[in-house]
């Protein structure tokens, strides 16, 4: 009895991993960790699939708890000083240097990502990215937290966001912080970066904030939701770390729980017909360069087939990418990281081709060996070098241009 019982598990491990295991392409540094990483990425979001499915719990409470075992209290050392406080009610995690500065000090504010649905500036990845920067940097840095999905859908995120960073931006509370104005930048990844480039255009087209954002750096960023057959999407099908399908699931629960869109969406049908203009700011047979479009043949998506209303869809506080030319002609100084191995690739790419042609000076760093949510993976027993490669050119890059 116990010989069956034994097997029976052995047949459902290998039918698990035979489902859910991704071969790893051949230039990835550090294969064996990487495939160990997705596997155990994907087993969680196995887990979570079939809790949901049986109605334990939802798949994103799931996936909450786990996010949240890695959360991390304020520690300050002997370089800075760390302390959780609020900036108009929104969560806030501050990075301030110890040493004293002759001259006011440059400033960073950190979004990060976890789809909307995950994460937090307590996340161990995330508090150790916003130390070594204010570290390197003599900067003040400030990670927020924003309301999570499906609690809060959009546009209560862009709404912490664009909160947090009035806020900083008034006189009084740079000069609290001995802040320099003129050197401020606002960064975010996946869907941080989403809320930072839509923050980063609301600041810079709005005549009523005083200050504006130097620059801004856009790590791996998710930037537009109306297309999702872009070519690194049939790439990344069923990707490293993230696939279409879950990117999906957790994408809709930012605009509704409506089970309707994450169905259309799958079909590339989930738009309606008023959006048609809206197409020409994603066609990637235009934006991407060459050797990303491949073989592959551009098809509008079909338009007016959606059971449900939602105008968030086409709103560009959402997507960042259907800002039109003059709202993007007075953006600051970016820097775009995209990865190859990675399902948002391409609105990166197609972000850095737009805000060149209307003239933006923009650096882009394209990770050849590079997977979705990489500088998650930053800290023993599951660090990566290519995140930490990833930390390292963000950084550097703040530090000779902030």
């Amino acid at each position: 009895m116990m010989a069956f019982k034994a097997l029976c598990v052995g047949l459902f491990c290998v039918l698990l991993v035979t489902c859910i295991y991704t071969p790893v392409p051949d230039n990835i540094e550090e294969s064996w960790k990487v495939t160990a990483l997705d596997l155990a990425v994907k087993t969680c979001s196995f887990v979570a699939m079939c809790f949901e499915n049986i109605g334990i719990m939802k798949y994103e409470e799931f996936i909450s708890i786990i996010f949240r075992l890695d959360y991390t209290l304020p520690r300050s050392d002997e370089y800075i000083t760390v302390t959780d406080t609020a900036f108009v009610d929104v969560p806030v995690r501050l990075y301030l240097p110890k040493r004293k500065s002759e001259t006011p000090r440059r400033a960073v504010i950190y979004i990060h990502g976890g789809a909307f649905c995950f994460g937090s500036f307590k996340q161990t990845s995330s508090d150790l990215l916003n130390r070594w920067t204010a570290n390197r940097l003599d900067a003040v840095v400030i990670g927020l937290d924003y309301r999570l999905t499906p609690q809060h859908h959009f546009p209560a995120q862009f709404e912490d966001s664009i909160t947090v960073v009035k806020f900083f931006l008034q006189d009084k509370i740079l000069r609290k912080y001995g802040v320099d104005p003129t050197r401020v930048c606002i960064s975010g990844d996946s869907s941080g970066g989403t809320l930072a480039a839509a923050v980063t255009q609301q600041v810079q087209n709005d005549p009523e904030i005083k200050h504006k954002i130097k620059m801004q750096a856009l790590l791996y960023p998710a930037l537009q939701v109306i297309d999702s057959r872009l070519p690194s999407h049939r790439e990344n099908e069923h990707g490293i770390v993230l696939t279409r399908d879950i990117a999906i699931k957790l994408v809709s629960l930012y605009f509704t729980k409506d089970k309707a869109l994450p169905q259309a969406m799958r079909r590339n049908q989930h738009m309606p017909l008023e959006s048609r203009p809206l197409f020409q700011f994603v066609n990637w047979s235009v934006l991407l360069p060459e050797k990303y479009r491949k073989d592959y043949v551009y098809k509008e998506p079909i338009l007016g087939r959606s059971s449900f209303s939602l105008p968030a869809l086409m709103d560009y506080r959402a997507s960042p990418l259907l800002a039109n030319d003059s709202q993007l002609q007075t953006l600051p100084q970016t820097y775009v990281l995209t990865c190859q191995y990675d399902l948002l690739r391409d609105d990166g790419l197609m972000y850095v081709s737009r805000l060149r042609s209307v003239g933006v000076q923009v650096a882009h760093d394209h990770i050849e060996d590079g997977i979705h949510a990489a500088l998650s993976f930053m800290t023993s027993p599951f660090y990566l070098q290519v995140g930490l490669r990833i930390k390292d050119m963000y950084i550097n890059w703040l530090n000779k241009n902030l």
